[in-house]
């Protein structure tokens, strides 16, 4: 649904949104907990740095904090920020022209599984994801009484 960047992006808000240290976090602490190459990470850091999602300071003690609450940034603007084209956007059987004028045989069903998609991404905050949740019986009615 959202490319690997856009993923470690997320991942990376996450982490920093968990882990609300006095100061900032380091991207050597967020490519090692991560498990992520640190030149890579850094670039993506960077580009959410100037898109205004996070601060960065340099120097000792230096690294990247949230400028925002994590409950007022959506997952949606992450993944615009890292993917404006966005791959949920493409035609999902590869073609260059995919439109309501010149639809693919599964354009109409993306489309509905795309809206829903997109609604998810921009009503779902990074701080609902730091939320604990209930496990979900999706579908099954609970046997519990």
């Amino acid at each position: 649904m959202i490319s690997k960047t856009a993923s470690n992006a997320l991942r990376a808000l996450l982490y920093i949104a968990e882990h609300r240290a006095p100061g900032p976090v380091s991207a050597s602490v967020l490519a090692r907990e991560l498990d992520l190459p640190q030149n890579y990470l850094s670039k993506t850091l960077y580009r959410l740095v100037q898109d205004g999602l996070l601060q960065a300071t340099r120097g000792r003690g230096g690294g990247y904090l949230l400028t925002t609450p994590a409950s007022e940034v959506s997952l949606g603007r992450v993944v615009d920020v890292i993917d404006p084209d966005g791959a949920q956007r493409r035609c999902l059987l590869g073609r260059p022209e995919c439109s309501e004028s010149s639809p693919c045989a599964i354009h109409g069903h993306w489309c509905d599984v795309r809206e829903a998609i997109d609604r998810f991404f921009a009503e779902t905050t990074v701080g609902d994801l730091l939320r604990p949740s209930a496990p979900e019986h999706r579908g099954r009615p609970s046997t519990h009484t």
